[in-house]
């Protein structure tokens, strides 16, 4: 068999290999917070240190990874991410998008097929920054910001794996009569969820085995306000971590430190839950999954927390959370991402979630994503700003 026959018959992306796809999926789990991560992330593999840093280059910059380094969740420190959409006019699409874009503050920002077709992350370090952003936008705008804040997280964990079978767990639901009634886990002890991983509880532990699970009590935990070197930290590495053998001492070198302390300091926001991961975050596209489902659920309030638990829970959720309803304009207050090939899959994995939810869920949309308007992740504003 020829070196690149696995790839055509695993219909990988094009200008993708095994090598590239198995550093894909490697990279999007974690990175070691060791001296020469790159050098542990090879020796896993049969290439070279230089090897992963060439390849993971060339992967940022034809734009199959959009970011590499610590992911940031603010709100463990303080701050707050908003959802937010607009209901913008075909004419005016293109100078709004710049106008929202323009924000420091707008970490993410989706075209969706919607009447709200316009949605948007907004990130700062503390809530009245995040709410004046809003307001800037609605302002420049011209237009009324519909903000959807987060009032409970149930899962964040978005990996999008190329190799097969780690994309079957994920794409996969298990099927009616595995789920034993409404509000139970499914009962799988396989890959797809191992044994206790699917809970009930609010410090619930991931059901993605290729993801950190997640620290227990997360949600109940006081946040912890950023010091002076935590933004400097951040500043330095919230655009992604250096492509070089020690990209933590490099890290350090521009603060002033020793490397130990910026992997100490690290080490310490991650026990923390101020950093979810360090890793690579994909292009959905660029992999393949150009079916991108904003799935949104309108389901009764007395049982939303107990059934998002569940919904989080399922291995083709990337994310999950309760927001508000806003009168006359929208009333789900479930939210779900949901990722495939197809939008026939997208839809499909839909109907599973339906028919999760049961009659608890009164009605549901999927909005699905058809450009990605900006994606940088967290920005801090620096004091120039």
């Amino acid at each position: 068999m020829r070196p690149d026959a696995a790839a055509d018959v695993l219909r990988l992306p094009a200008g993708i290999d095994m090598d590239d796809a198995r550093l894909i999926d490697r990279l999007q789990r974690s990175v070691p917070l060791s001296e020469r991560p790159f050098s542990d992330i090879a020796a896993e593999s049969e290439l070279t240190e230089s090897q992963v840093i060439d390849r993971l280059g060339r992967l940022l910059e034809t734009g199959v990874l959009t970011r590499f380094g610590p992911l940031f969740h603010i709100e463990r420190a303080g701050g707050q991410f908003i959802l937010a959409a607009l209901a913008v006019p075909e004419v005016r699409y293109d100078k709004v998008s710049a106008l929202v874009n323009a924000l420091p503050e707008v970490a993410h920002n989706y075209r969706r097929d919607h009447a709200l077709n316009m949605w948007f992350v907004v990130a700062a370090e503390t809530p009245e920054a995040a709410w004046a952003a809003c307001d800037q936008i609605e302002a420049a705008t011209g237009l009324p910001v519909h903000a959807f804040p987060k009032e409970r997280e149930y899962f964040v964990g978005l990996y999008l794996p190329l190799i097969p079978d780690s994309r079957q767990d994920l794409l996969a639901f298990p099927r009616a009569e595995e789920r034993g009634g409404e509000g139970l886990p499914p009962s799988h002890t396989g890959a797809r969820l191992r044994s206790g991983q699917a809970t009930l509880l609010a410090d619930r532990v991931s059901p993605h085995p290729y993801l950190p699970p997640a620290r227990e009590g997360a949600e109940r935990r006081p946040s912890l306000p950023l010091t002076d070197f935590d933004r400097q930290l951040i500043a330095a590495t919230q655009a992604g971590l250096p492509l070089v053998p020690r990209p933590y001492d490099s890290v350090a070198a521009l603060l002033g430190v020793t490397g130990a302390q910026v992997r100490g300091r690290l080490a310490e926001l991650l026990a923390a839950g101020v950093v979810r991961r360090i890793a690579a975050v994909p292009n959905h596209y660029r992999l393949g999954y150009v079916a991108n489902g904003m799935s949104v659920w309108d389901v009764d309030d007395a049982r939303v927390d107990r059934l998002g638990e569940l919904l989080g829970s399922q291995p083709a959720v990337s994310h999950c959370y309760r927001r508000p309803r806003k009168a006359g304009v929208w009333r789900y207050n479930l939210f779900a991402m949901l990722h495939g090939h197809t939008r026939d899959e997208v839809l499909a994995q839909a109907g599973h979630v339906a028919a999760l939810l049961g009659p608890a869920c009164r009605a549901h949309d999927v909005l699905f994503s058809s450009a990605i308007l900006k994606k940088t992740g967290l920005r801090l504003r620096q004091p120039t700003e």
